[in-house]
C-alpha cells in the first residue's frame, strides 16, 4: 500500500509513536490520528475547558484536510473520546456548528484519562476522489 504522511505547520506535530495523519493511495484514504487540544504555535495545551480544547482540535484536524485540498465534507468517520459524558452536549454544540451533512459516522466514548491533562480527543477518517494538494 502506498502512503504519505501528512503534516501542517497548521496542526500540532505528532511524536514518533504516531503520524498525525496517513493518505493512502487506495480510494484516497486520510487517517488523521486522535487530536487533542493542542495549540500548534505553541505545543502546549490550550486552557478554558473542553469548549476550548474542541475548537483548537477542529481547527486542527481542519488544517490536516486542507493540506491534501479537503474540508469536513470529506469526514466519514469520528471517534470522540471524553473524560466525561456531562461534556458531550458542549461538544455536540460545537461539533455540528462546524461539521454539516451529510455527517460522518461517529462514536463517542468516555475514557478514564488522556494525554497531557486533556479532557477530550478526536480522531477521524476522511475519504474523496482525488487529492487537490499533493
Amino acid at each position: 500500500m502506498n502512503k504519505k504522511i501528512i503534516q501542517s505547520d497548521s496542526a500540532p506535530s505528532a511524536p514518533h509513536l504516531y503520524s498525525p495523519a496517513i493518505l493512502s493511495a487506495e480510494k484516497y484514504s486520510l487517517e488523521i490520528a486522535g487530536q487533542i487540544g493542542l495549540n500548534p504555535k505553541t505545543g502546549k495545551m490550550l486552557e478554558g475547558g473542553v469548549g476550548a480544547e474542541t475548537e483548537q482540535i477542529l481547527d486542527n484536524i481542519e488544517a490536516l484536510l486542507a493540506e491534501v485540498g479537503w474540508d469536513f465534507s470529506h469526514l466519514v468517520k469520528v471517534r470522540i473520546y471524553l473524560l466525561s459524558m456531562e461534556d458531550y452536549q458542549k461538544v455536540n454544540e460545537i461539533y455540528v456548528k462546524r461539521i454539516h451533512a451529510p455527517m460522518p459516522t461517529r462514536v463517542a466514548i468516555a475514557v478514564k484519562e488522556l494525554p497531557l491533562g486533556a479532557q477530550i480527543e478526536i480522531e477521524c477518517v476522511a475519504r474523496g476522489d482525488e487529492i487537490l494538494n499533493q
